[in-house]
């Protein structure tokens, strides 16, 4: 377990249903050990129809979880009118903090471009409509991503999550009002692009996560990830930043509840 941060911080996209929780008993286990670093509160996030299903029931189970829904990228191959239909139903519950994860993904040949992009556009206008913020999943698709949100128009509040571009990406997303979030992959130390994107994002634009059970930080990568080690990635961003790790841990805190429009909690 890492040091606990000293003030609160937010994992700001995880798969809870991926780490193995299956039950409101192991939700409650996972929860304490992030609880015990400083992760107070997590977004547990979907890609496929079940896993949103199974993040907006879990979002109900405890007052720390809340949940994104949408249909990956790579799972938009058959994204008809009955997964419309259901994320739609899906994405308007109470604790559905964001319409997430959708994009583009040219890493992975599940779907074809035009697919991909056509849920995209759907999943834009579906967050304006409900008044919540688009979760982007963009892989090596920066210039695909930016020109649909361009021709569609962004919602008010665009988070590129697990960001993975180098510094004229993160200038582009700045400059558009988007936020940053910032996984494990922030930490390794040959990700110096990376690095550099980092630095430059202004304090009011940047979250962190954890992706688990993907992506785990330093010192630890390669092994399963869980919300407790967001706490690795905001000492890393602080230590890249040139900032203290209490001054993240609040920014980290304040953006996602700005964010998401989550409660606010006072730093311990």
């Amino acid at each position: 377990m890492p040091e606990r941060l000293p003030a609160p911080a937010i994992d700001s996209h995880t798969h809870l249903d991926a780490c193995g929780v299956t039950s409101p008993a192991e939700l409650s286990v996972v929860l304490a050990r992030a609880e015990a670093a400083g992760i107070e509160r997590v977004v547990t996030v979907a890609d496929d129809l079940a896993a949103a299903r199974w993040a907006a029931e879990a979002s109900t189970w405890d007052e720390r979880v809340f949940a994104a829904v949408a249909i990956h990228p790579t799972r938009t191959k058959d994204f008809g009118e009955t997964e419309r239909s259901e994320v739609e139903r899906l994405a308007r519950g109470e604790r559905v903090v964001a319409v997430g994860e959708t994009g583009l993904d040219y890493y992975w040949d599940y779907s074809p471009p035009a697919a991909q992009q056509e849920a995209f556009r759907w999943h834009i206008d579906l967050a304006k409509r409900l008044g919540k913020p688009l979760m982007i999943h963009d892989r090596e698709a920066h210039d695909d991503v930016l020109r649909v949100l361009d021709e569609e128009g962004a919602p008010d509040t665009v988070v590129f999550h697990c960001f993975s571009g180098d510094a004229d990406m993160a200038r582009r997303c700045v400059a558009a009002g988007y936020v940053l979030s910032f996984a494990g992959t922030v930490t390794f130390r040959n990700a110096r692009a990376l690095h550099e994107a980092a630095r430059l994002v202004p304090s009011e634009q940047y979250l962190v996560e954890t992706d688990a059970p993907f992506l785990t930080p330093h010192p630890f990568r390669g092994r399963p990830n869980e919300p407790y080690c967001a706490a690795y990635t905001v000492s890393g961003l602080a230590d890249l930043r040139g900032e203290s790790v209490e001054d993240v841990a609040n920014a980290v805190r304040a953006n996602a509840e700005r964010v998401f429009r989550l409660p606010s909690v006072t730093s311990s």
